[in-house]
């Protein structure tokens, strides 16, 4: 495993993290939520990403519970806060002082820790002032619950804006969590150029595009089962914008150029991710301890040049890039 520092922090991340969107709580049950977990520590990963949300808040218990007995200190717990949990009232969701105080109570219960790393706003709050928020972020970093302060999927401006109030508050945000991949790259136009600028780095969900770089999605094949893009007749969801068949037939094209770099498809596209050097982490998830050996020989691979360049060919106009869509919700879900 190979490490990289968080944003302009001097805190080291692992460069896979493993987060459990969508598998503990979900998927997996307890046991083999744990066996993933102990099997990350194997290879060197220290980072792990959840979230109050995910599963229902169920996916920090797994995780607290999977991690429990293990030293705390060579860890990197992250957490975040914004969408519904629970039993949703009205001020069970966005970014009121409210809410983040008693989600980051919740969540050091949830995930049996005194502090996370890295508290992040799951996305920005249009109905909560900034500086609301910014303030809510900066006490519970004095308060010694979290070291650092992140964003996931904020536009430029909110970043900027975000950055600016943190450093008048003495505080640091050090990161931001957008979806980047092989297929979906809008970040690069603006977000980076920007995060470079102001000290952020990126922590990036998805580099498999939810699986389809993987490969597993073959056009005309059947679809596997249990799938999320599986719908219950057993049939593909065509709907999305990755089930549509010249990115299935573009994907297996890209089959070559990974056994050229001597990786399995999905460690080749977590690989294309890392060589983004203002990315510290790709987040890979998993239901199974094999999945995370195959990701894990991503880390510390540098790829050739032609292959990137070959890899663009391949993809071509299916690639999406506009930096406007990087987009928060106006309102609170």
């Amino acid at each position: 495993m190979e490490y990289r520092k968080l944003g302009n922090s001097g805190m080291y991340v692992s460069e896979i993290a493993y987060g459990n969107w969508t598998t503990h709580g979900e998927q997996i049950d307890q046991e083999a939520a744990t066996a993933c977990v102990r099997t990350a520590l194997d290879l060197g990963i220290t980072t792990f990403d959840t979230a109050d949300a995910y599963a229902g808040t169920r996916a920090e218990t797994a995780l607290g519970e999977a991690l429990d007995g293990v030293r705390r200190e060579g860890l990197e717990i992250f957490t975040k806060v914004y969408f519904p949990i629970g039993q949703p009232g009205k001020n069970d969701r966005g970014l009121s002082r409210k809410h983040i105080m008693e989600s980051i109570n919740g969540s050091l219960r949830r995930l049996r820790t005194d502090y996370v790393d890295l508290y992040q706003a799951h996305r920005y709050d249009y109905e909560t002032p900034l500086e609301e928020t910014m303030q809510a972020f900066a006490d519970i970093v004095r308060a010694g619950k979290a070291h650092y302060i992140g964003v996931s999927e904020w536009t430029p401006e909110e970043i900027r804006r975000g950055a600016a109030l943190a450093k008048e508050l003495g505080i640091h945000l050090v990161s931001n969590q957008p979806q980047y991949n092989m297929l979906w790259r809008v970040i690069e136009p603006e977000v980076v150029p920007l995060s470079e600028e102001l000290g952020l780095s990126q922590i990036v969900w998805s580099p498999l595009a939810q699986g389809v770089l993987t490969g597993k999605y073959a056009p005309g094949a059947a679809a596997p089962t249990a799938s999320r893009f599986t719908s219950d007749g057993g049939a593909f969801k065509t709907e999305h914008r990755y089930m549509q068949q010249p990115v299935l037939e573009a994907v297996q094209a890209l089959r070559p150029l990974a056994n050229q770099a001597g990786l399995s498809m999905a460690a080749f596209a977590v690989a294309w991710v890392l060589q983004n050097t203002n990315v510290s982490a790709a987040i890979v998830g998993a239901s199974r301890p094999e999945q995370l050996k195959d990701n894990a020989t991503a880390a510390g691979v540098v790829l050739d040049p032609g292959l990137l360049a070959k890899a663009d060919e391949v993809l071509g106009d299916l690639v999406e890039r506009d930096p406007a869509k990087v987009e928060s919700f106006l309102e609170r879900p």
